[in-house]
């Protein structure tokens, strides 16, 4: 039977390679310590208790088990618009620049298909976020990749581009606080693409589910340049600052165009999540909006007391600027056994039960790199730690 050809380009994807990984891992699991999952940014910390008695209470009512389409989101619309108001001290129009999402890879994932024509050409930076790559196959897009380079804390070089090469984008895709070098980035480095964006036509998306969770410095946003209107569109998520991954609540803030594009492309893909949900997702906004202060003394416990157990077990660390992950070449001795990313996340898998994220799974510029997820409490991290130590001692 046929098998569409954009399959082969999509490829199966980082996480599934790693779920496949942790499956085999549990059934020998009597063989080995108990798994340690570190490879997925799904935090063990929880959302507000405002949040989910919302969720709980509107349960209760007949309509949250119904169908839900756009205009029943309006009260969702009007939490987000008042809550950019006061985070980003801009006014946006509930009706016309809001639109909700099932997590926000579905926004990045879903509009190269209403921006883009098969053979248009989007920039993605290099490493990216797989649903970057992922939209783009989806839509037939040819991809242009913007290498980030670590000697330059990953800022992104847009002069690499000539003027001619621009004018050939239609979309580019930015994200910072960046997954996954953990890279809190700058407001002027977002600047400097809108500013490039207008020059040439293209629409830029900002992917942007970290923006409370910079550690170091302020996080850029679209949403602080004057300029949005007229070529942007961000996508926000409250799997990170509020916890709730699994509930699969986000929502894009854009240009009335844009919003218009991809609530068009949504209405025949799919409807919304329930009343319930979004009951949860406004008593976050409204009641627990300072929530993701308090992860970041967390994350940045975990961050410290994780960097410096690895530098023990001899793993340089470079210290992220951004919560949640650390983003970590390979280790020396790895690398002199020609381990690539891919094999040595395997090997360390089989040996110590600790699972992280290969770096070729976010693009070229990602090899020789994996992701750890700083998802448990800091016991946990410190004898991951220490496992493999033992491992790398052996190596």
């Amino acid at each position: 039977m046929p098998i569409s050809e954009r399959l082969s380009r999509l490829g199966s994807g980082v996480f599934a390679r790693n779920d496949e990984r942790k499956s085999a891992y549990r059934q020998r699991l009597a063989a080995g310590p108990e798994l340690l999952d570190l490879s997925l940014g799904s935090t063990d910390l929880q959302p507000p208790a405002a949040a989910i008695a919302a969720m709980a209470a509107a349960l209760e009512r007949p309509e949250s088990a119904a169908y839900c389409m756009h205009g029943a989101t309006q009260p969702f619309r009007q939490a987000v618009a008042d809550w950019a108001a006061k985070r980003f001290a801009t006014a946006v129009d509930p009706d016309t620049e809001v639109l909700l999402l099932v997590g926000s890879q579905e926004g990045t994932a879903h509009l190269p298909l209403a921006v883009l024509n098969p053979g248009d050409q989007a920039l993605l930076l290099d490493p990216y976020y797989p649903s970057h790559m992922g939209g783009l196959h989806l839509a037939s897009a040819e991809p242009v990749l913007l290498p980030l380079d670590p000697t330059r804390q990953w800022r992104p070089d847009f002069g690499a581009l000539s003027p001619a090469q621009w004018d050939r984008i239609q979309l580019m895709v930015m994200g910072f606080p960046h997954n996954p070098t953990a890279t809190t980035g700058e407001q002027g480095w977002l600047d400097e693409a809108v500013q490039k964006a207008l020059e040439h036509g293209i629409v830029l998306a900002h992917d942007n589910p970290y923006v409370d969770l910079a550690l170091d410095g302020e996080a850029p946003a679209l949403l602080r340049n004057p300029a949005w209107r007229q070529c942007g569109i961000e996508f926000f998520s409250f799997s990170k600052s509020w916890c709730l991954g699994g509930y699969r609540l986000a929502f894009a803030i854009g240009a009335s165009w844009l919003i218009t594009a991809l609530r068009q492309l949504k209405g025949v893909v799919d409807f919304n999540q329930s009343l319930a949900l979004q009951a949860g997702a406004i008593a976050a906004l409204q009641q627990a909006p300072h929530w993701p202060e308090q992860l970041k003394q967390v994350y940045r416990l975990r961050r410290d007391r994780m960097a410096a157990a690895l530098q023990t077990a001899g793993w340089p660390v470079r210290l992220p600027s951004m919560a949640l992950y650390l983003w970590l070449e390979l280790p020396p001795k790895a690398r002199a056994k020609g381990f690539n990313s891919e094999s040595f996340c395997a090997a360390l898998l089989d040996a110590t039960g600790v699972c992280l994220t290969p770096g070729n799974g976010f693009g070229p510029g990602g090899e020789g790199w994996v992701r750890l997820a700083l998802v448990h409490p800091v016991e946990q991290l410190e004898l991951g730690a220490a496992r493999i130590g033992l491992w790398l001692a052996q190596l």
